[in-house]
């Protein structure tokens, strides 16, 4: 395994942060900006079928309820340099979900959908020449907890 530079390890790390930040926050198109135009986006609910295009993804997201409030929790950070212009980047994720906003007055927030999702994502990031984007995301769910 060839280990990418750090400022490509760094810039690699950003990119898939800002990525979990933009869907926190609800930002649909600067979340499928992070993706590269021909991007593919491997989802745990439909693992054999990715989204194709920069577009299909942000449809995708923009289909979400607008009450829809999620939270993840990126660690475990692993890099590997493909190639010249590519470092996959695999982390494990938390996800944490609420489908409504919390009771006005309520300083605890939203109450959670129920179940604690454990899931991994594996990257594979392009520079493009302009940045880093993701070329092609699998994500999975590997455990689950109320």
């Amino acid at each position: 395994m060839t280990l990418p530079t750090p400022e490509q390890q760094e810039a690699c790390e950003r990119l898939v942060l800002e990525a979990a930040f933009r869907a926190d926050q609800q930002d649909y198109e600067g979340l499928a900006a992070l993706f590269a135009e021909d991007a593919q986006l491997y989802r745990p609910s439909a693992p054999q079928t990715p989204l194709k295009g920069r577009d299909a993804i942000l449809n995708s997201y923009l289909g979400r309820p607008a009450t829809r409030i999620t939270r993840h929790l990126c660690s475990n950070f692993r890099f590997s340099r493909e190639s010249a212009d590519c470092v996959r980047v695999r982390c494990y994720v938390q996800l944490y979900a609420s489908s409504g906003p919390a009771e006005a007055g309520d300083p605890f927030g939203a109450p959670l959908d129920g179940k604690v999702l454990i899931g991994e994502l594996d990257d594979l990031c392009r520079n493009d020449g302009e940045g880093w984007r993701i070329a092609e995301r699998r994500a999975c769910f590997v455990l689950h907890g109320e």
